[in-house]
């Protein structure tokens, strides 16, 4: 239940967010918006990624203190999940980058 409303909230938020992320104009506020929006936007993912990595590493030591034998086996695959959370968040920045510096939806 509390994960389902952390991720309702977390949505709207990005939506409310996102209409300054796209809006058009020569407006000066316009870039700050934009610039607000991708700050938002990389902190909710930098936050994601540090949970997802967090609880990674949580369950491979729970792994190895169960199981002292595959650490070897367990190792290798934290290393593989964290590189793959790891690439969502480089994922996010060049989004982020992109909508900053060369937003496509600004005309």
């Amino acid at each position: 239940m509390r994960k389902g409303i952390v991720s309702l909230l977390s949505t709207v938020a990005l939506l409310v967010v996102a209409s300054s992320a796209f809006a058009a104009g020569a407006d000066p506020s316009v870039a700050s918006n934009i610039a607000m929006a991708t700050a938002l936007g990389m902190a909710i993912a930098a936050a994601g990624c540090g949970i997802a990595q967090g609880l990674g590493l949580k369950a491979a030591c729970e792994g190895t203190a169960r199981n002292p034998e595959a650490s070897g086996k367990i190792t290798v695959t934290m290393l593989i999940g964290l590189a793959m959370i790891e690439s969502l968040a480089i994922y996010a920045l060049v989004v982020n980058l992109i909508l900053l510096f060369a937003n496509p939806f600004v005309g």
